[in-house]
């Protein structure tokens, strides 16, 4: 299977059409169809690593301040316990079986729901542990490579330069700020190159990574994908683009 990360931008893209969902959709169409996903979201960053073990997890609407029409998406895929016990297996007795108390968020939802509309393939989603520097992620998740090969799509869900503070709200068509800009194109560099180092210390490379990743959750989706890459894989960026000045939309497949 390939590998993706996903930028998923504003909740409102759940019942949106535009060019980022029609892109998402697109990708939908063009990878083999997977056994399962499991799904690393910015969303869910917790002091321990954890993941949805229950047969139906429930759709988390985890935002506020939006229109009724999102609160009402139900997207209703299935979980999947026996790919819940196999990472297990390869993250080891640290990982944390949630059967009950978590389900899918909007970094997972939103997204999946143009990529596969029907929510027929079986979804999981691995929590990011809040506890652990960027590099310990990347070791983490190299450890889950194997799924790959098992017909499991792992995605990542987030966003490579994600600051609220300087977003324009107010839903004009700005410019993005030339931080972001210059960020968001070092890191597609590095991943091209296959550079990961600076990546997985993305806190050491200024001030422009200062301003793409004031804080780390949506920085860290895009380790999990990027460290169960192979060097033979094709790198490409499906969408692309910047909302509200400040958020990069940029998506990255790998294979």
């Amino acid at each position: 299977m390939p590998v993706l990360f996903f930028g998923h931008g504003n909740p409102m893209n759940a019942i949106q059409s535009n060019a980022y969902t029609e892109a998402w959709a697109s990708i939908g169409r063009s990878i083999p169809r997977p056994r399962a996903i499991l799904c690393v979201s910015a969303h869910w960053f917790i002091p321990t690593v954890a993941v949805t073990a229950m047969e139906r997890p429930r759709t988390i609407h985890d935002f506020g301040g939006f229109p009724r029409e999102l609160y009402e998406v139900q997207y209703q895929a299935p979980g999947s316990p026996e790919l819940a016990m196999r990472v297990k297996s390869l993250l080891g007795d640290e990982l944390v079986l949630d059967a009950d108390s978590c389900g899918l968020d909007h970094g997972t939802w939103s997204v999946l729901c143009h990529v596969f509309p029907d929510a027929d393939v079986p979804i999981i989603q691995l929590s990011i542990d809040e506890r652990r520097p960027a590099s310990g992620h990347y070791d983490l998740a190299e450890k889950l490579w194997p799924l790959r090969d098992e017909g499991v799509l792992v995605a990542g869900s987030g966003n490579i330069v994600h600051n609220l503070r300087a977003y324009d709200w107010g839903g004009g068509d700005i410019e993005p700020f030339e931080s972001g800009l210059r960020f968001d194109h070092r890191a597609r560099e590095l991943i091209v190159s296959g550079d990961h180092e600076p990546l997985k210390h993305y806190e050491r490379m200024g001030s422009d990574a200062l301003f793409a990743a004031p804080t780390p959750e949506h920085f860290l989706p895009l380790l999990y994908v990027l460290a169960i890459g192979e060097r033979d894989d094709k790198v490409s960026f499906p969408v692309e683009g910047f909302d509200g000045g400040s958020i990069s939309m940029l998506t990255v497949r790998l294979g």
